[in-house]
């Protein structure tokens, strides 16, 4: 495998024609034309964040091609989420992205919403959930759809994607936003916030099979 290390770049959004465009920056990308073998039954200490469960079937298949044993650890080698992270004191490397979606039960009588028809719905509060403050989807959200307004102190509050489905999918009136990898035939898009990167981030500089890996998933 050849690994190759690309410029620091530095990410950022800006409109076009009513759209948010994402610009990859600040990490070194890796991609690779066929996997490095390596030696038989490594361990790679891995965790990954709720709203990029939908990509660790690929890290799966990777590992299981590059004979690596994945583990869940508290102080992992890799750390996968959505989005750049508040501090990131080394490198990062996307190896996917995720459109995030403002979605509704398709009973709502909610149709495609403009980007302040959103922001008004969501600092009212009424019928609203969001995820908890800090978070990486509600990060993304409150940045590139609030843009300095403030979700409601009343919108009620779930810990992952798979809740929100879950309130979605048994209130009409229910309004919140999800992966759009997620989306279910019960519920129905009715804004698009954007396109964002799925970072793999080690704790060090990617060597042996950790590096394999993150060539492996860029690769695929």
């Amino acid at each position: 495998m050849v690994i190759k290390e690309r410029r620091k770049r530095k990410d950022f959004w800006k409109v076009e024609s009513g759209k948010w465009y994402l610009f990859l920056l600040s990490s070194f990308l890796i991609s690779c034309s066929t996997p490095q073998p390596t030696t038989p039954n490594q361990v790679i200490t891995i965790n990954y964040s709720p709203f990029t469960e939908n990509q660790m079937n690929e890290v799966y298949a990777c590992a299981n091609d590059l004979s690596i044993i994945l583990k869940i650890s508290e102080e992992p080698d890799i750390r996968f989420q959505l989005g750049e992270p508040e501090i990131l004191l080394g490198n990062a490397y996307q190896i996917g992205e995720e459109e995030i979606v403002v979605v509704v039960n398709q009973q709502s009588e909610l149709g495609t919403l403009s980007l302040n028809e959103v922001q008004n719905l969501f600092a009212s509060g009424e019928n609203v959930w969001v995820y908890a403050e800090g978070e990486e989807m509600q990060r993304s959200f409150d940045q590139f759809v609030m843009s300095g307004r403030s979700v409601s102190s009343s919108a009620e509050v779930v810990p992952n994607p798979k809740i929100m489905i879950q309130v979605l999918e048994e209130n009409p009136n229910a309004v919140g936003f999800i992966p759009e990898s997620l989306l279910t035939q019960n519920l129905k898009e009715i804004y698009s916030v954007g396109n964002f990167p799925v970072l793999a981030i080690p704790e060090v500089e990617p060597q042996g099979a950790v590096k394999s890996l993150i060539g492996c998933l860029q690769d695929s």
